[in-house]
């Protein structure tokens, strides 16, 4: 009985309104599919393999600075690359201080990425170091970076956030900048990473050092999908602090390794003396 009641009442409804319902049951609908897809594991949309730059086409490459923006570690690694595989190695100079919204360095990131490819660069590589891995991280979710970028390689970067910045986010908030609460554990760009699953769109090569004092735990740096490499499991008794990386001849030969058009893979513990030789420019 009640659908026939309300079988009746839908039919003295004028047309013009019917169709006016009609028209808001259509959106709501489209609404509901949308929000959907949204929400089911916030997850990235996934990028078809035959878009992606070709693994055995190297081209250009672009490092990221960390916090503060510094550039001199990045412009040391930058020569060994172009001096070692005669490409292009280019060290971003990043927006302001470095130490604003991550945001704007994406945007740095993302112009410097579009100026390569249109310059006739075949492919991409990113190398980004500490919060500069964040904005590569950052890059990839927001720009379809895995349809653009060749390979993606961090170094010391807080892709789960670093306890230093919750500690000083949470201690004396006025002297931790955009930047440092953004790399804050728990942040909301850390968690656009983690829904984002970076390291599952596109090759990519995470090295870290157990010694790190700036980036706590130094496990923080390890990033489901990706190739993840402490240096103390090539070298046992390596001593690398976090601000020694970029220039560290170990971090610098797996660089090297992680650049070249074979597949992207971890290195055993037996490559030490191979890799240690390969970042300082000799022969093993």
């Amino acid at each position: 009985m009640p659908e026939v009641a309300l079988q009746k009442g839908w039919v003295s409804v004028s047309p013009r309104r019917r169709l006016l319902v009609g028209l808001l049951a259509a959106l709501l609908a489209v609404t509901m599919v949308v929000v959907g897809v949204r929400l089911i594991g916030g997850r990235a949309p996934v990028v078809d393999p035959s878009s992606r730059p070709a693994q055995d086409v190297p081209g250009a490459v672009v490092l990221v600075p960390g916090y503060g923006g510094s550039r001199d570690g990045l412009l040391t690694l930058a020569g060994r690359i172009e001096a070692t595989t005669g490409r292009t190695a280019e060290v971003l100079t990043l927006a302001g201080d470095g130490t604003g919204d991550l945001s704007a360095q994406v945007a740095v990131l993302d112009a410097t990425v579009d100026d390569a490819l249109a310059s006739g660069a075949p492919s991409v590589d990113v190398i980004g170091y500490s919060a500069g891995g964040v904005v590569a991280g950052l890059w990839v979710a927001r720009e379809d970076g895995a349809a653009r970028a060749r390979r993606v390689v961090t170094l010391g970067a807080p892709l789960a956030g670093t306890t230093v910045a919750g500690v000083a986010a949470a201690t004396n908030p006025d002297a931790c900048p955009a930047a440092c609460r953004q790399l804050a554990p728990g942040s909301a760009e850390l968690a656009e990473l983690d829904r984002a699953r970076v390291g599952s769109t596109l090759p990519w090569l995470s090295v870290w050092t157990t010694d790190d004092e700036t980036v706590t735990p130094p496990e923080t740096a390890r990033l489901g999908g990706a190739v993840n490499v402490a240096v103390q499991s090539v070298c046992p008794g390596a001593r690398v602090t976090h601000t020694g990386l970029p220039t560290d001849p170990v971090v610098t030969g797996l660089v090297l390794q992680a650049l070249t058009a074979d597949p992207l893979g971890g290195p055993d513990t037996g490559d030490c003396a191979t890799l240690r030789a390969a970042g300082a420019g000799l022969s093993s």
